[in-house]
């Protein structure tokens, strides 16, 4: 049977951890009375709460040895937090909920059901999300975007409830923003990934730390994820690409500009000239850069295994 860990990141949630808990507890009870686990831990990750968050779950692990805590000093942000928590859980499958209530520890069970069937990550769909409408719809085009560039499709790739197998959690590395594209670092390392709808709660107390920024940063990091996840063990196909096409168009500009001299025409004090020579110069760096980068992929594959991507069977 499986021993599972439950991470929940928590900014200014004193007045839902202690219904949270209990709510997990009934969860994890059922499941262990259904011999579907034979144990389980919780791991909250104070993200430098102001309010009596971490007092509040200092008093659970007093009652409950299953209750662990990592607090920063600091708001570091949610990747910061997860990150924190796939670093000391113990557990061979981990869940990712929201402290905010809204995620239903009961759907627990049809997670595990999910990854039973041979999945590595499930991700929670929220259906019929109970967010204001200025919420929805960054979240629905940031969907959009992250699937055309990512190359698979989900329907909520940001949402906070998922199950991870652990090999996927030790592969992962989050800072930033990252933690919205956990599917697509997931999909880029091989592991199968699928998405189930999950019930969505109304927020019962305080107010979504999400806003436009968060969303602006997102979109930055997405374009940190898809250069990853295409190019991270080949980029000369990245700079070569770019390299060839400018030192080609420099290539034609000075082949014009020749037939023009050639004619007649004084071309010395022409900026085409210029814009010709530094694009060849420009294409020629860019494809040296790709040749080093591939030198050092080539180097750090021999000299290491990769056990991330590795799906061993015994």
């Amino acid at each position: 049977m499986k021993i599972i860990s439950i991470i929940v990141p928590a900014y200014n949630e004193e007045k839902s951890v202690l219904e949270l808990y209990k709510d997990i507890i009934k969860s994890c009870e059922l499941l262990e009375s259904n011999k579907r686990i034979s144990n389980w831990e919780l791991w909250f990750i104070n993200d430098g709460s102001t309010d009596r968050t971490e007092k509040m779950i200092l008093e659970l692990m007093k009652l409950d040895n299953r209750v662990h805590i990592i607090s920063f000093r600091k708001n570091f942000g949610k990747a910061a937090a997860l990150q924190a928590g796939f670093r000391h859980v113990k557990g061979d499958l981990i869940f990712t909920m929201d402290a905010d209530l809204q995620d239903d520890p009961a759907e627990f069970v049809r997670f595990i059901e999910k990854i039973d069937e041979g999945y590595d990550l499930v991700v929670g769909w929220k259906q019929k999300r109970l967010d204001p409408m200025e919420k929805r719809l960054p979240s629905k085009l940031f969907n959009t975007v992250t699937s055309k560039m990512a190359g698979f499709k989900l329907h909520d790739f940001d949402c906070g409830f998922k199950c991870f197998r652990r090999e996927v959690v030790e592969s992962l590395d989050l800072y930033g923003e990252l933690h919205r594209y956990i599917p697509v670092l997931a999909y880029r390392n091989g592991f199968r990934i699928t998405e189930i709808p999950v019930h969505h709660r109304e927020r019962k107390h305080g107010r979504s730390k999400y806003g436009i920024e968060r969303y602006m940063r997102g979109l930055l990091d997405s374009l940190t994820t898809t250069f990853l996840l295409r190019y991270s063990d080949r980029p000369m196909y990245f700079f070569g690409r770019i390299g060839v096409l400018m030192a080609v168009v420099g290539f034609l500009i000075c082949m014009i500009l020749t037939i023009e001299w050639l004619c007649g025409q004084a071309i010395g004090h022409r900026p085409l000239l210029i814009l010709g020579v530094l694009l060849i110069i420009v294409g020629f760096q860019s494809i040296s850069t790709g040749f080093v980068c591939n030198l050092i992929i080539d180097k750090t594959y021999r000299s290491s295994y990769r056990e991330d991507h590795i799906k061993m069977i015994q």
